[in-house]
């Protein structure tokens, strides 16, 4: 008898921007963009049972658990693309900020992939989770692989690099968050004087070194992203020892880098004072994972000696 999962628990981990440059618009009108980006210690817990309808809920979140959501929409790419007539109950548990530059909603949709991939031993390479994750979002393929890229184009050129130098990030979300088409809308009119050396930032990461990867950091939406609140945050972490400091993806919120863990530590407890959302957080290797299961107890009962 071929024993059948009937739950899967996924921890999907949030990203930020080392850098952020938009180098043009592709034939198809999309933004060209080149960046560097890193998956955190913050996470999504992502819950999966067999079941025969498709559910999913957010317990706790504002985020509207319909069929507009990414999760959802997750689910039924992976069961449209294996032909599977099953379905599943989907519960998240949010950590990562909304509308926050920070890839939560993706990282939803790759802990579903991952998840279902395991539930139901369909046995998807990497490559096609990420040719499904491409059809629902542009930071989806990301999700799936995590760790630390050079991701370029529409986010579907995606170049694995080393681990990043050893680091500590403080991550800050302000009261208000942004709306990633509205940004880029802003930027088509504003432009931006914020241009990152992408390349140099890539070399640095490859020669381990800390500080040239900071001064290679930037962000070319952060001029024109809306987020009143961003400068004064910036100074605020850079005040408390922050190597360099910016916003993630299009906003809103702002991580600061930190060489120090203690120093990290002291600036999270600073900034708390004024915001309700700071994370002190580390990078880490990889994406979306599923959790292993308990080990079950023995209760075969022992023989004395």
């Amino acid at each position: 008898m071929v024993y059948q999962k009937q739950l899967v628990v996924v921890l999907a981990p949030a990203k930020l921007n080392l850098s952020l440059d938009v180098a043009g618009l592709l034939p198809n009108g999309y933004h060209d963009l080149d960046m560097v980006m890193q998956t955190i210690d913050l996470y999504e817990r992502i819950t999966l049972r067999r079941s025969a309808d498709l559910t999913l809920r957010l317990p706790g979140s504002f985020v509207p658990p319909n069929d507009k959501n990414t999760a959802y929409k997750a689910a039924v790419a992976f069961f449209h693309y294996t032909g599977l007539l099953a379905g599943v109950d989907i519960t998240i548990q949010k950590h990562v900020p909304v509308r926050a530059g920070m890839a939560g909603g993706s990282a939803d949709a790759a802990g579903v992939l991952v998840g279902l991939n395991e539930l139901y031993n369909a046995q998807l390479s990497m490559s096609e989770l990420c040719a499904i994750g491409a059809g629902i979002g542009a930071d989806v393929p990301f999700a799936l692989m995590g760790g630390t890229c050079r991701v370029k184009g529409v986010g579907d050129l995606i170049k694995p690099l080393p681990p990043c130098p050893d680091c500590w990030f403080v991550v800050v979300m302000p009261s208000v968050g942004i709306s990633t088409p509205e940004a880029f809308k802003r930027y088509d009119i504003m432009g931006s004087p914020v241009h990152p050396d992408c390349e140099r930032q890539e070399q640095a990461i490859r020669e381990n070194d800390l500080a040239a990867m900071c001064t290679a950091a930037g962000n070319a939406l952060e001029h024109c992203s809306g987020a009143v609140e961003t400068a004064a945050i910036c100074k605020q972490l850079n005040a408390q020892g922050a190597i360099t400091s910016l916003m993630t993806g299009s906003g809103a919120a702002v991580f600061g880098v930190f060489d120090d863990g203690q120093k990290a530590k002291q600036a999270q407890q600073a900034l708390q004072a004024g915001y309700d959302q700071v994370y002190l957080a580390r990078p880490v290797r990889g994406g979306a994972r599923v959790l292993p299961r308990p080990a079950k107890k023995d209760h075969t009962p022992r023989r004395e000696e």
